[in-house]
């Protein structure tokens, strides 16, 4: 029997939410989140898309990047680490002609420069993946993450 009690979910749980809006009569479309910023979507030209925005699930791999991102920063400068530089490569394969297709592998590549101990710069990553980001722990599920580093 199902609990019929009205849950708070103010208390117990953080609330996102976008809004997404055609733009065209194809599949171009602005989303806006929470912050106000506008993020365009599009489908491929193949497709009857424009190529006027990502695609959807180049934007689950930017997700992904930016959450890893923001959390291995975070570490090193706590560590009073000067990041001269700080990029990521994130690489996902997807089954060919597979509907659905999601990500099944995924690799990301930091490139980092600055002064920087790999030790700390690895210990900073792994704790990105392995606890602090959200992103990551959407992904694991279904997709082999993996990850390497370069600093110059």
């Amino acid at each position: 029997m199902l609990d019929s009690q009205p849950v708070d979910t103010a208390q117990k749980f953080n609330t996102m939410q976008i809004e997404l809006v055609r733009v065209d009569d194809a599949f171009h479309f602005e989303a806006v989140g929470m912050s106000g910023v506008k993020q365009h979507m599009d489908a491929a030209t193949d497709i009857g898309g424009h190529n006027e925005g990502a695609r959807p699930m180049e934007m689950l791999l930017m997700g992904l990047a930016g959450c890893t991102a923001i959390d291995v920063i975070l570490i090193l400068q706590k560590q009073k680490l000067t990041i001269d530089d700080f990029r990521l490569k994130v690489d996902g394969l997807r089954e060919k002609g597979a509907t659905p297709a999601p990500f099944q592998k995924i690799h990301i590549t930091y490139l980092l420069k600055g002064q920087l101990d790999p030790d700390k710069v690895k210990r900073a990553i792994d704790l990105s993946m392995d606890k602090y980001c959200s992103a990551t722990a959407q992904f694991r599920p279904s997709a082999e993450i993996t990850y390497s580093f370069e600093i110059a």
